[in-house]
C-alpha cells in the first residue's frame, strides 16, 4: 500500500484459505477437508458389499517395499466382535479412528451389556471426523473407513468420509480406484449374491481397478461377517483367500483377453 506496509491478498485458489480447517473460501469451500479427501483418493482401493446374509470387505494394500512381511500393516481390522473396519488414506490417522471405534464399542458394552448398534457406532465415528474439522489447532483426518457389521436389523455397511459424513450402503468403494469400482458394483445384484460370491466379486473388482503399469504390487485383504463366521467379523482364512485370489486374477485376465 502507499504507506509501505505489506498487504496480503488471499485468492480463492487455496492460497491463504487453506491455512486452517476453520477458514472458508469465498465460494464456501474448506480446503483442508478437500486435501484430506485427496489423501484418501491417493491410497489403495477398499470395497464393501452387503450381500445376502452378510457383508464382505476387500482392500488393495499397496506394498511400499518388497521386504515387508506378509500381513504387516493390515488395512482390515476388527472393531468389535460384530463390526469390522477397512481403512483408506493415511494409515496412522486411520489407526486413531480404529482405536476410537474400539473404545466406543467397549464403553457401550460396559454401560448397556450389549453390542453397540452399527448405525450409532458409524455416527459417532463420523462425529469424531467432524470435530477435527472445527478447530484451528487440529487438522482433518486424512483417512476414510468402511464399517461392516451385523446388527438387530441384519447386515449393514457404512462409509465415513473425512468431512464426517456417514452413510449406509448396499455397496461402496473408497480409494484411488473408487470410480471404476463403483461402476463395477452397480452391475451386481446384491440380494442374490451369497457371501462367498460377494468375496469373489469384491476381489475381482480390486484386481480390475489395479493398474499394473502405474501402481505398486499389492496384497489382497479380505474379511467377512456372516452366519458362516457366527455373525462375527473375521479375516477370510488363508486357503479360501488364496483360492478367491486365484479365481479373481483368472477372471480379470480372461476379460482382458476378450
Amino acid at each position: 500500500c502507499w504507506c509501505g506496509c505489506r498487504v496480503f491478498i488471499m485468492s480463492s485458489i487455496g492460497a491463504g484459505y487453506d491455512l486452517s480447517a476453520t477458514t472458508f473460501s469465498p465460494d464456501g469451500r474448506v480446503y483442508q477437508v478437500e486435501y484430506a479427501t485427496k489423501a484418501v483418493e491417493n491410497s489403495g482401493t477398499c470395497v464393501g458389499i452387503r450381500c445376502n446374509g452378510g457383508v464382505v470387505l476387500a482392500v488393495e494394500k499397496l506394498l511400499l517395499s518388497k521386504m515387508l512381511c506378509e500381513g504387516s500393516n493390515r488395512r482390515v481390522h476388527t472393531v468389535d466382535r460384530h463390526v469390522g473396519m477397512a481403512l483408506a488414506g493415511l494409515v496412522a490417522d486411520a489407526r486413531k479412528v480404529l482405536d476410537f471405534g474400539r473404545q466406543t464399542a467397549a464403553v457401550w458394552r460396559r454401560d448397556f451389556d450389549d453390542d453397540i448398534p452399527p448405525t450409532i457406532l458409524a455416527n459417532r465415528v463420523g462425529a469424531l471426523f467432524h470435530v477435527y474439522t472445527l478447530y484451528g489447532h487440529l487438522r482433518p483426518f486424512g483417512a476414510a473407513v468402511l464399517l461392516a457389521s451385523i446388527g438387530k436389523d441384519g447386515p449393514e455397511l457404512h462409509m465415513v468420509e473425512p468431512n464426517g459424513h456417514s452413510f449406509r450402503y448396499n455397496a461402496c468403494a473408497i480409494g484411488k480406484g473408487k470410480q471404476l469400482a463403483k461402476t463395477e458394483l452397480e452391475k451386481l445384484k446384491f440380494r442374490e449374491l451369497s457371501v462367498r460370491d460377494a468375496l469373489f466379486e469384491a476381489a475381482r473388482i480390486i484386481y480390475t481397478v489395479h493398474d499394473d503399469t502405474k501402481d505398486k504390487e499389492f496384497e489382497l485383504g479380505l474379511s467377512w461377517i456372516c452366519e458362516e463366521t457366527g455373525n462375527e467379523h473375521m479375516l477370510v482364512p488363508k486357503d479360501l483367500r488364496d483360492e478367491i485370489d486365484r479365481r479373481a486374477k483368472a477372471a480379470v485376465e480372461e476379460a482382458m483377453d476378450e
